[in-house]
């Protein structure tokens, strides 16, 4: 693990916003809410917000990460203002100018900002292809599962590999709703559903003759089985077992990650053979 997961950099823009923007009194009050560790430190607002960043960084690990998403979240989710008799041209150039240095020194740093005060290391291309491929279907229950993983990978691993299953299960799930030759198999868990779509996909590692897809095709059947169980017996989906798994941030990076890539994937499968279909 990084001990100092935040550049510094990146500690003095967000020092320099809330410095600027906040009293004391409402400083104090967002970094209580982030859940930051310890009292607030002594002196000017500037030296007060980057002593208090450090401190985080320091002494938080992983959950730096969710603590400064949560104090740049009151920036970056507000609605851009406009000028008017209560708010003056000259203060709503300012915050603009506050939300672009977090920007820019997060965009810099390699971290990625979503709703809700997430904030984590850059997003992988699957991950990236999948939030396209979700927003042009406008399907809310995933985009509620996709933000739902990505915001508990460090807070909470259990919850983000359930999130993970649940994306892979939702998506078979609709894929068979919508092909009408499809029929909704009795039991509705992940590797009954995954059965039926990669029949009608072609996904048969037996029938494709290029033997490094093959290997991958096969890997992609052991994962999603794979990802299912680990919901069954490590999420936040079922009751604990005895000895319940000591799950990681990085094992449900591991799972979030391998949905995706696979949910992609199918997706764009579907995309490709619909589009054949048309032609």
């Amino acid at each position: 693990m990084n001990k100092f997961p935040v550049p510094a950099f990146v500690l003095a823009a967000v020092a320099d916003a809330v410095a600027e923007a906040e009293t004391h009194a409402s400083l104090d009050s967002l970094f209580m809410y982030a859940e930051a560790p310890g009292d607030p430190p002594e002196g000017s607002k500037p030296v007060k917000a980057l002593d208090w960043l450090r401190r985080i960084n320091k002494e938080s690990g992983d959950r730096a990460l969710s603590i400064i998403g949560r104090i740049v979240e009151k920036y970056l989710d507000a609605p851009e203002p406009s000028a008017s008799f209560w708010q003056p041209e000259a203060a709503v150039e300012a915050h603009k100018l506050r939300v672009k240095k977090i920007k820019d020194a997060l965009a810099r740093a390699g971290f990625s900002y979503s709703s809700g005060g997430i904030l984590s290391h850059g997003q992988g291309i699957a991950t990236k292809s999948l939030a396209e491929l979700v927003k042009a279907r406008n399907l809310d229950v995933i985009e509620f599962e996709f933000d739902r993983a990505l915001k508990n990978v460090v807070a909470s691993p259990r919850e983000a590999v359930s999130a993970a299953c649940n994306i892979l299960e939702t998506i078979f799930k609709i894929y068979i709703e919508e092909h009408s030759h499809l029929s909704m198999p009795a039991k509705q868990d992940l590797q009954a559903v995954w059965k039926v779509v990669k029949a009608d996909l072609g996904l048969d590692a037996s029938i494709i003759e290029e033997r490094d897809l093959q290997e991958i095709i096969s890997g992609i059947m052991a994962t999603v089985n794979g990802i299912g169980a680990l919901r069954t017996h490590g999420s936040s989906a079922h009751g604990p077992v005895k000895r319940p798994y000591r799950l990681k941030p990085r094992h449900a990076r591991l799972a979030v990650h391998a949905a995706h890539t696979i949910a992609a994937f199918v997706l764009e499968t579907w995309d490709e053979r619909a589009a054949k279909v048309e032609g």
